[in-house]
């Protein structure tokens, strides 16, 4: 029998031995211990292999009718069935949820465009020079990718196609290989568009906005971490990443390449310049230069917004005086002043005006403050904000940049560029465009994703992948994926009402806080359990069952559920990570080569482990990395 049915089925025994001492005899068991008979009992099911949300609906429902029948046998089967019923429809009147099946669609759409092979082959190029460079393509690409679908397994699936023969091909370690495309297709949980981070936000009563923005700084950090490692890796044992032969660095050059004289030694743009008097190559040159020119096009153009916005001027800043209070303030000063005096006469015996005077000289005296009080304001003109210092630094160090970048600019690291601009900055504007209408608050995440689901569309036509059938695929598998989560997400809220009914919540939030613990105690306490957990569960049911246990413990240790939830997503991927589950392992050994072992796997899994382990201290060491976007946003 194999080593991961024997690991399985210990913490089976583990878990039914525990249950057994530490239950109370069954004449003094309470509804609360039958909560947690029903939690453990879940569990098992589960690991034995029963499908997850029937699993919770089942559980939920018998243990529910146990709690009603205690209390009211008559009424028992009626108000297990309402609370079903109105469970459910609470699930379905969910808006957040919405924006699920449309993220999944979004991801379909973008694995079936062809996007990925272009975007590793462009990478690994562009990266020839970097140490562990292929390695180092795969991390970027499944951060990217991973982003853009949020999809684990079509992450890991694809790359373990593409990456991998080529890493085994160029004499890389495969515990290394491995490492990078399970752990890079995993970041898909924590960089968003991230479903997790939905189900979360759902689960807890947290906004998917901020979450997102939140969790943007960690994932980025830890696609860090793993390319620090490689780098490291490289340096220090070239063995396991040796730097890829000057063979497969050639780029091969176009055709109109070969008028342009003394290519080698002249750069991309004053090479093309030259091409430019030649006749039958003019039409060319001018297309490629604008090509070569647009990274200085681009700066000039975020410059110049930039320095509009910066110059603006300042608007006219009115002081807001309470309605009511003006009048009031006017007529006890009138009252004050004039005091008890007869009104002025209109017509009275007055001198008759003499031409020539002004007006101050014959007017009453009663009628000059009107007259003053309705004399029009000056206009001030507003004035341009000179530009700040940081604008003109900002300036200088990109127009520095952009002259060495186009110093060593040469024709073969154009065409890199060429194949980065199709295949890249598609792809990048796209996840640009969903997150940051959803991160500056232009649009919900219900829009954004159906904005994401749009641009999908438009990128499989673009690329002419689009047709019916990719249509028809990409619709079922998001049709499938949705209903999983949905009738988890149903499945889940009966049973955190079974078990609130039996008052096993009750039970657990007297047993920890009877533990007297710190907020730092109760944080690694948690994080320690939803470790483990990631062993024999998947993150989509550590969410749904046990996420509603730990929420209501947050206020009492100070602790911010958005915070919460971005040490969970951080923590969760482990679940992919850690065996026997560790469903990236089993994804990658699907399309790996006969002689890659599910044991390999498993030991280039490990390092990256500890890397997600050190993300974990890090984020909690320094919680600006995750609270300080959201803090700046949404004040």
């Amino acid at each position: 029998m194999r080593k991961e049915i024997w690991f399985g089925l210990s913490i089976l025994v583990a878990i039914v031995i525990g249950l057994f001492i530490l239950m109370p005899a069954p004449g003094d068991m309470s509804n609360g211990h039958l909560g947690l008979l029903m939690l453990a009992l879940v569990v098992v099911a589960i690991m034995l292999g029963f499908p997850t949300a029937f699993t919770l609906m089942g559980m939920g429902v018998l243990f529910a009718w146990f709690a009603f029948h205690s209390a009211d046998p008559d009424q028992a089967v009626q108000l297990t069935l309402d609370l079903m019923v109105q469970r459910a429809y609470s699930v379905m009147a969910n808006d957040v949820l919405i924006s699920i099946p449309l993220f999944i669609f979004m991801g379909y759409l973008v694995e079936r465009a062809n996007l990925i092979e272009r975007l590793f082959k462009s990478l690994h190029l562009a990266m020839a020079g970097v140490p562990g460079s292929l390695a180092v393509a795969t991390i970027v690409t499944c951060a990217i990718f991973a982003t853009a679908t949020g999809i684990v397994g079509a992450v890991v699936t694809l790359m373990g196609l593409l990456a991998l023969p080529a890493m085994l091909k160029a004499g890389y370690s495969t515990q290394l290989s491995a490492g990078c495309i399970t752990a890079g297709g995993c970041l898909g949980i924590l960089i968003p568009p991230s479903v997790l981070l939905i189900v979360y936000g759902a689960t807890a009563g947290v906004s998917v906005v901020k979450l997102y923005a939140g969790a943007l700084f960690p994932g980025i950090m830890l696609a860090g971490l793993y390319v620090g490692y490689v780098l490291i890796i490289a340096k220090l044992k070239p063995s396991m990443a040796p730097p890829l032969p000057l063979v497969e660095r050639v780029v091969a050059l176009p055709a109109y390449t070969q008028a342009i004289p003394d290519l080698q030694r002249r750069t991309a743009v004053a090479g093309l310049v030259g091409a430019l008097r030649v006749p039958e190559h003019r039409r060319t040159a001018r297309t490629q230069l604008f090509v070569a020119l647009l990274p200085a096009l681009a700066f000039a153009a975020v410059m110049g917004v930039s320095y509009r916005l910066v110059t603006a001027p300042e608007a006219p800043r009115t002081e807001l005086v309470e309605m009511g209070a003006q009048q009031d303030a006017d007529t006890f000063a009138s009252s004050v002043s004039g005091g008890l005096e007869e009104p002025p006469v209109e017509g009275g015996l007055e001198e008759p005006p003499v031409e020539g005077a002004p007006p101050s000289a014959t007017a009453p005296a009663s009628a000059q403050p009107a007259a003053a009080a309705t004399a029009p304001a000056p206009v001030v003109e507003p004035v341009a904000r000179p530009a700040s210092k940081t604008y003109w630094i900002v300036l200088a160090a990109g127009v520095v940049l952009l002259g060495a970048f186009y110093l060593f600019f040469d024709f073969a690291r154009l065409e890199i560029f060429k194949m980065l601009l199709g295949s890249l900055f598609p792809l990048a504007l796209l996840i640009l465009a969903v997150l940051g209408s959803i991160v500056f608050g232009l649009a919900t995440p219900t829009e954004a994703a159906a904005m994401g689901a749009f641009g999908g569309l438009l990128l499989a036509i673009a690329y002419r992948r689009f047709n019916f059938k990719l249509l028809r695929e990409s619709a079922h598998l998001s049709t499938k994926t949705t209903a999983m989560v949905c009738w988890l997400f149903v499945g889940s809220s009966i049973f955190s009402a079974a078990f609130a009914l039996l008052g096993g919540q009750e039970i657990i939030n007297s047993w920890v806080l009877g533990m007297n613990l710190t907020p730092v105690e109760f944080m690694l306490l948690a994080q320690v359990i939803i470790f483990l957990l990631g062993w024999p569960l998947e993150w989509t049911e550590i969410i749904v069952i046990f996420m509603p246990i730990f929420v209501p413990l947050l206020p009492h240790f100070h602790i911010d559920p958005l915070f919460f939830g971005l040490l969970v997503a951080m923590n969760l991927q482990t679940a992919f990570l850690s065996p026997p589950v560790a469903m990236s392992a089993f994804y990658l050994k699907g399309v790996a080569p006969p002689h890659v072992t599910l044991n390999q796997i498993f030991l280039g899994m490990l390092p990256f482990m500890g890397l997600q382990m050190l993300g974990i201290v890090l984020l909690y060491t320094f919680p600006a990395i995750g609270m300080w976007l959201p803090g700046v946003l949404y004040k």
